[in-house]
């Protein structure tokens, strides 16, 4: 999964709010034919929070089927222990390789709840998990230490960006446990996670501009921080500005440039709104010039 960036697709909105299938489908062969390092469908970029489970069966079984074994498919899963195991089952049957573990439901928990937590999916599903740190999920390094001895339990993906607590977790886990930068807008944060020993990153740019994103990647890799602080500057900062505007613009921005770019990919569902008519000519001029940086046209 560290050879390239992570893609964790949309999943496609037909304009009254019904799943399109069909649509998927070319969203995901296209997403696979620009080279990511894994596939996570039904995750959050991929409004999992939104999906019913007979929708959910769908949209893991096209990734499976159109990845076809080249990359591993890492499906979303969620809520509380009990519901989240109905979708890791689905995901099994579906023959996703791994389940991406996201933020519970609402309720603050203590550490040894959120540990027994991954414990009960882990002991009801045979999918290797990666846990989700983000929102009320913050795990500490001794939980970490305790979440690695879980059998089944293979990584973390931080949304945090704390990296003093980050550094203290990777000190504290055993070898071969993966940790992932999961932040918003992970490119922002890409340098400052390498440094510590977290080079692999999940990429929502590579949802609607993989050229931006493999452009990055191979910038970041080479040392070349000229050209990557020029993308930061005038690309990702700019978007990561935009995104904040409006909460929700995390998955709403990401979709409306998909669809600047010909994706059929649809508006997001309730609770996310699309982007106002002032914020999506922004983004186009945003994602034009991004675009423009790497050789590539809109």
């Amino acid at each position: 999964m560290a050879a390239s960036v992570l893609s964790f697709p949309l999943t496609t909105f037909r304009e009254d709010g019904s799943l399109d299938a069909d649509a998927y489908r070319t969203y995901v062969a296209e997403r696979l034919a620009a080279g990511p390092g894994a596939l996570f469908p039904a995750c959050g970029t991929g409004e999992f929070f939104s999906l019913d489970e007979d929708e959910y069966r769908q949209v893991v079984t096209i990734a499976v089927e159109e990845t076809a074994g080249r990359v591993p498919v890492v499906a979303g899963t969620g809520y509380g222990w009990a519901q989240a195991l109905r979708f890791a089952r689905i995901a099994e049957e579906a023959g996703a390789d791994a389940l991406l573990v996201m933020p519970h439901y609402l309720t603050a928990a203590p550490q040894e709840g959120l540990v027994a937590q991954l414990e009960r999916i882990a002991a009801g599903t045979r999918l290797p998990l990666i846990a989700y740190q983000r929102g009320e999920v913050a795990y500490t390094a001794e939980s970490v230490r305790h979440l690695a001895r879980i059998p089944g339990v293979i990584g973390l993906k931080d949304g945090h960006g704390d990296l003093d607590l980050l550094q203290r977790m990777l000190l504290t886990a055993p070898d071969g446990f993966l940790f992932f930068n999961g932040a918003a807008t992970a490119e922002v944060q890409a340098r400052a996670y390498a440094a510590v020993g977290v080079p692999a990153y999940s990429s929502a740019t590579h949802a609607f501009a993989p050229e931006i994103a493999h452009a990055f990647l191979a910038a970041l890799r080479a040392g070349d921080h000229g050209t990557v602080d020029k993308l930061l500057r005038d690309f990702y900062v700019p978007f990561v500005e935009l995104r904040d505007r409006v909460p929700g613009y995390g998955v709403s921005l990401v979709k409306a440039a998909a669809r600047l770019r010909g994706f059929p990919v649809g508006p997001v569902r309730a609770p996310l709104t699309d982007p106002t008519a002032a914020d999506l000519a922004a983004l186009k001029t945003l994602l034009t010039a991004g675009l423009d940086l790497v050789g590539a046209a809109l």
